[in-house]
């Protein structure tokens, strides 16, 4: 690899591999983005995103570039002088993880291996994915790691939606374990972000999981404050803002109907199931993600009696709005969104359930609820709105008019609190859950 000479391979064109990409293109370098999925490769080539957060203009300054092209032939990996894997890494049904995409990776990367080579794994994993599972298919080429090629670790930190960062301004973590694969691996990515080194692979990993477990632990203490203040008939959302003005020892986390999205969701059980391995047990995390989980049950529980305490109705065969499908605000992403969770419970209980998202028009086909692939959302105006018995809001997303929501709909649940500068009047349809 000659200074100034870098290409890159990005094996996986989502969430994470699209920003990638676009910062090395920015840069200059020459970059191969690889996909299973034909139709993703196409539209990429002919300039368009498929991700609301991401224009299509971004995308089309990529292609124009002549320094990005999208397929689904490995075959051209050789060619180039870092393989970086940002697949996923979900769990299976069990709350194991499944590394089946990572691993189906490494066996198309050890058939086009070659001496010089850089491969790094960008997805969130367990403590010793890189070593114990990457490593021995890779050598599987007949190369050795550290000698004819290079590995590392350097998790993603992407945050969709997010337009105070991007992947050129966030610090990226880079581990190997060796100084000449660190080298090398702080070489290819300070062409475009500052690195922050570890020591290893394995601290690259953990460092990851922390990031997001330290997030999962947070939710899950505020979500339970939730379920005591308001028993206390305390508004949580009041607390925290008020603890929040101490400019010191307090850090502002948000309850919310569950937690949602790849990382969030899905890191603290990788770390969970890696520690049993070390008879370690994780309580908690785990007693963090009982309350998590819980979530989606406790809303739907508060709409059920506040529809009958308020309007004399029963949940079963009530006309309910579900406001926001994403996981989170102003994205089209919906994986491990609780909006979906909700959504099931709501219609086992009888409720004739219709849904609103901007950015989700139509539900994509999802792992744990495929029976929702297809459901559209509804038209906004008035005459709809004003159809239903109840809505609950589950995404906070930023351009919605609650305060028509809440004018037309008898009762309006809201478990984000967006509905707090509403007028006074206008509040007393409204339910915090």
């Amino acid at each position: 690899m000659q200074k100034g000479d870098l290409s890159v391979a990005i094996l996986g064109l989502g969430y994470v591999g699209i920003p990638l990409a676009e910062a090395y293109v920015r840069s200059g370098v020459r970059v191969l983005g690889v996909d299973v999925n034909q139709s993703r490769v196409d539209m990429l080539n002919n300039g368009t995103s498929g991700m609301r957060h991401i224009d299509d203009e971004r995308i089309q300054r990529m292609v124009d570039s002549g320094k990005f092209r999208a397929t689904t032939d490995a075959s051209a990996l050789s060619d180039y002088d870092a393989l970086i894997i940002a697949v996923p890494t979900p769990l299976d049904r069990y709350h194991h993880p499944d590394l089946s995409y990572v691993v189906a990776t490494c066996d198309t990367i050890k058939t086009v291996l070659r001496p010089g080579q850089l491969v790094v794994l960008e997805s969130t994993t367990y403590p010793g994915t890189t070593q114990e599972i990457m490593r021995p298919i890779l050598e599987e080429s007949g190369l050795k790691v550290g000698d004819d090629f290079a590995l590392a670790y350097s998790p993603e930190r992407e945050d969709p939606g997010n337009i105070d960062f991007e992947t050129s301004t966030i610090p990226k973590l880079v581990g190997a374990d060796s100084a000449l694969e660190r080298d090398l691996a702080k070489a290819v990515y300070e062409k475009v972000v500052t690195t922050v080194m570890v020591p290893n692979t394995r601290t690259a990993e953990a460092a990851k999981l922390t990031e997001n477990i330290f997030r999962w632990v947070n939710i899950g203490l505020v979500n339970e404050l939730k379920l005591v203040y308001d028993k206390m008939g305390i508004d949580v959302w009041d607390v925290i803002k008020a603890a929040d003005s101490k400019p010191f020892g307090f850090m502002a986390f948000y309850p919310g109907p569950g937690v949602g999205g790849h990382c969030i969701r899905i890191d603290p059980y990788y770390l969970t199931w890696k520690a049993r391995e070390h008879g370690v047990s994780t309580r908690f995390i785990e007693l963090a993600g009982e309350v998590n989980i819980a979530m989606p049950n406790h809303v739907v529980s508060r709409l059920m009696e506040e529809l009958n305490l308020r309007h004399g109705k029963a949940l079963s065969g009530a006309r309910i709005l579900l406001c926001g499908v994403a996981y989170k605000k102003n994205i089209d992403d919906v994986r491990e969104s609780p909006s979906l969770e909700i959504l099931s419970l709501l219609e086992r209980h009888g409720a004739k359930v219709d849904i609103y998202d901007p950015y989700v028009p139509i539900v994509p086909r999802t792992h744990d609820y495929p029976e929702f692939e297809g459901r559209k959302s509804i038209e906004w105006n008035s005459e709809i709105l004003g159809e239903f018995d109840a809505a609950l809001i589950a995404t906070d997303h930023k351009f919605v008019d609650y305060a028509m929501l809440v004018n037309e709909v008898p009762l309006v649940v809201d478990t984000r609190n967006v509905t707090k500068d509403l007028p006074e009047e206008l509040l007393k349809k409204v339910s915090k859950a």
